[in-house]
């Protein structure tokens, strides 16, 4: 299983370039190495983050504690069922809510795109995003490994804030080398609405 995995990303789309980052805003001690582990940059006025599942390393009361000190005012989870029992996650969504974020479960297959049903969904999950950025607020997205999946709806949500798609990709491949993995996913956060956005360098 591991061995299918490499492979596959050793066959994902060209990862560029990985200037316009301003680092990453961990929530534990770099050398601990927790799966939870948060890459994080500033869009709006507030943070987004991507990370892996919590738990998905052994100590889900640990990653859980760390996701909590962090304070986001919205996690975002896109493992699947089978993926959060694996892990033995099922409370994840839980113990988000009862320490005051929003959950959103919004599941995509491994190295896949959205289906049907997420599409229904997203234009209110992105709205509540933004509007958490806007106003200061910390935004977490994690999948299983906290590559491809999350990188996907990460950009996304960058490119729908107003960001031009270069420097948003390359933003987050800076805090992020492995984000969005195929060529597919690359292609659905690229497909972001721009008609209502006026794109702008980071700085500017």
């Amino acid at each position: 299983m591991r061995g299918a995995r490499s492979a596959a990303r050793e066959s994902r789309f060209a990862r560029g370039g990985e200037s316009g980052s301003i680092g990453a805003y961990d929530t534990f001690d770099a050398s601990s190495l927790r799966m939870t582990m948060l890459h994080a940059l500033r869009v709006l006025d507030g943070i987004l983050a991507i990370s892996p599942l919590p738990g998905a390393g052994g100590d889900l009361v640990g990653d859980l504690q760390h996701v909590a000190d962090w304070r986001p005012s919205l996690v975002i989870s896109l493992v699947s069922v089978a993926e959060f029992e694996a892990a033995g996650a099922g409370s994840v969504g839980s113990f988000i809510a009862d320490h005051g974020a929003r959950w959103e479960h919004l599941p995509i297959v491994d190295f896949g795109v959205p289906c049907a049903a997420f599409e229904d969904r997203w234009p209110e999950v992105s709205r509540a995003a933004l509007h958490a950025l806007q106003g200061g607020g910390r935004v977490l997205v994690h999948c299983r490994g906290g590559c491809g999946r999350s990188g996907m709806v990460a950009l996304r949500l960058m490119i729908e804030a107003g960001e031009a798609p270069d420097e948003a990709l390359s933003r987050l491949r800076g805090v992020r080398p492995c984000a969005v993995e195929t060529e597919a996913q690359m292609g659905w956060a690229l497909a972001a609405e721009r008609e209502a956005a006026v794109f702008h360098r980071h700085g500017d």
